[in-house]
Order: structure tokens, then sequence, then C-alpha cells
């Protein structure tokens, strides 16, 4: 399944991906894509209602025209993996980790794939990163394998981690301050269920800037997958149903560009994951 959220922000609809320009609403069915649905297991709750409804045509409407929002709900927390791709690491310098990089960014962040990114008041070296989400489908702490890992995961999703990176790396202290300004993590367009994603380790990644191509890489160069990553996480904390974890991004973000590229207000990024969907994003300037 194809899972997304469409209206307006704060008001949006769950459903189902019907086709590439068009949706099934699900709202009769289930409120939100939220913790609580993850929870109790929505997922398999609503599957049989999907495939009669997608078989039939039953609902189908279009999405042209239609706001397209993030595809979960606002989450408990929102983690974020620094570091996690060996060519990436290289790119900036620094050795590839001994254990997974963790970070948190504020739940708040999350706007839709489609959304404007505004950067913060006194940013100066604002940068993109194309990121693999998981999101994840059930309470979860200490996993005995990672292989117990695969049934603590919902879906996947495209995320563009967006930083500041004076803020995270200038300003003293955790990297939180350059990753959690408002509108920093666009996601989306959808929830794509592990069923749907044959190696989710041989994923193109891209993302334009201005439609100049700045990242073109791969989930293969990944250092620690996302079954290491969701068992090595549920060894610290616990992850409630919904949460969102980004586990990092593959080269070409501005920081490792000779000379540094940052975003400026009006430029368009627009990115991908095969299988996953695209996004594009419009820069705002600070309120």
């Amino acid at each position: 399944m194809k899972l997304l959220r469409v209206g307006r922000a704060g008001a949006e609809k769950p459903g189902v991906l019907a086709g590439d320009d068009s949706w099934v609403d699900l709202s009769d069915v289930v409120g939100d894509f939220d913790e609580e649905f993850f929870g109790l297991g929505g997922l398999d709750r609503i599957r049989p209602v999907v495939e009669r409804r997608l078989a039939s045509g039953e609902g189908r409407l279009p999405l042209e025209g239609l706001r397209v929002g993030a595809p979960i709900a606002r989450p408990h927390q929102i983690l974020c993996v620094g570091l996690n791709y060996a060519d990436h690491a290289a790119e900036t310098g620094q050795a590839v980790p001994a254990e997974p990089i963790l970070f948190t960014k504020s739940p708040n962040t999350l706007v839709g794939p489609f959304d404007d990114v505004r950067l913060p008041r006194g940013a100066t070296k604002a940068d993109w990163e194309v990121e693999l989400g998981i999101v994840i489908g059930r309470r979860t702490s200490y996993l005995d394998s990672t292989e117990d890992a695969r049934n603590a995961i919902a879906g996947y999703t495209l995320v563009n981690d967006v930083s500041e990176r004076a803020f995270q790396l200038e300003r003293g202290g955790q990297w939180l301050k350059g990753k959690s300004a408002e509108t920093f993590n666009p996601a989306g367009p959808w929830l794509v269920t592990p069923d749907e994603i044959d190696d989710v380790l041989d994923l193109a990644m891209w993302l334009d800037v201005n439609g100049v191509r700045r990242q073109d890489g791969s989930s293969s160069t990944m250092i620690f997958d996302p079954l290491t990553i969701v068992h090595y996480v549920s060894q610290f904390l616990v992850l409630e149903p919904g949460d969102l974890i980004n586990t990092g991004t593959p080269p070409g973000v501005g920081m490792g560009l000779t000379p540094p590229v940052w975003l400026q207000e009006g430029d368009v990024m627009e990115l991908g994951i095969a299988g996953l969907g695209t996004q594009r994003q419009t820069v705002v300037g600070a309120r």
C-alpha cells in the first residue's frame, strides 16, 4: 500500500494512492495515520478495505489541485542518523562511524512534500539532504536482534532533512538547533509499506536545486541498514508507533561542494527515491 494524507494543513484526510493521479479516501475507516492507528494494528485492519476499493474503483478521486500532506500525522519524535553513507562521510572529511550517530529533530518540522521550506531568521548556510525515512509500526524497545526490527517497521517514506549548517556546527552544542526550524522536514508523498519494496538497500536517490543535479546516490551505500538502525535505537529509547527515523543522506549536499552552495530565497528543490515518489519545495524567506 501507498498511504497518503490529502487536504489543507491540519485537516488532512487519510487515504491510499490509487494511481498516478488518483486516491481513495479512507476517512470513513480510520481517523488518521497517527500513533493510535499504527499502535492498534491499523495497517492490517485497512488492508482488506483498500484491496476491495482499489479492485472495484470504489471512491476513486482525482488528486489534481489538491494539497498532499506528510503521509503521517505529527509523530511522537523524529530521530535522525548522521553520516550514514560512506560516500557522504568521505565528502565531509569525517571517519565512517563505528556506531550510528543519533540526533533528534523537532516533530513540528514535519510538512508536506510540496510545501514551502522557510528559512529561519539569521540563516546563512541552509542545506538540503534527500533521505530514506523509516516509520515505526509498533511500540518498540530492547529488540533482541536486527531481524526482530522487521516487524517494527510500518513502511518507508521520502524525506528532505533540511539543515542550517551554521546553527548546527558553529553555534555550539548538539545538532538540534540546525535541524529543527519550522518546515525543515518535508516528508512524503506516500508511506510505502515494506511489501511494495523489492530491496530497500537498492533504491536510487536524487536531489536537484534549480534544475541542477546535486545529489545522485543510492541506499546501497548506507552504512547501517534500516533493520540495524531500528534494533540499535531500541537499545537506548522507546520507539512509539508512528515515529519517524531519517536514515542519512548520500553525497552532494551543499556543505560538501567546492565552494559550498547554500539555499537562498526563491530556490527550488526537487528530489526523489525510486518507488517512494518525488517532492518539490520552494525556499521562502524568514518570517
